[in-house]
């Protein structure tokens, strides 16, 4: 190699290319499995337990853990939960109507009181989560 030749530099490698985002349904099974109580109690312990080999098990529901809904009713769809879950927060807030305020009883008065502060350090100096 000569002086005014300079070596080679390596390339950046090639950015990968996005993988397309996983859209499909995360199947679960509601269950009834009939247990001893001995193993009853360990699953009311821990939350959790081990069965027997070959035991048959009830399905209740099928569905998905992401969207909520049973399997029958979106098979082979894409799941709501991962394109948007608006679904499961009652739709889009900003069109979603506002909660009533109930009108006070007749014959009553409402008054205004002072302004809490309930954050920081001067809610704290203010006495309020600490008696005066």
């Amino acid at each position: 190699m000569k002086k005014t030749e300079k070596a080679a530099t390596p390339e950046p490698p090639a950015e990968p290319a996005e993988l397309p985002m996983d859209l499909s349904h995360t199947w679960v099974v509601a269950a009834e499995i009939q247990v001893e109580p001995r193993i009853a109690s360990i699953a009311d312990f821990r939350g959790s337990f081990k069965t027997g080999a070959g035991q048959r098990v009830d399905a209740l529901e099928v569905y998905c853990k992401g969207c909520r809904r049973p399997y029958d009713a979106v098979k082979g769809q894409d799941c709501a939960e991962k394109v948007d879950n608006q679904h499961l927060i009652g739709g889009d807030q900003s069109t979603r109507k506002k909660r009533k305020t109930p009108p006070p009883p007749k014959g009553s008065k409402i008054i205004p009181g002072v302004k809490v502060q309930r954050r920081g350090i001067h809610a704290y100096m203010a006495g309020v989560s600490r008696p005066r």
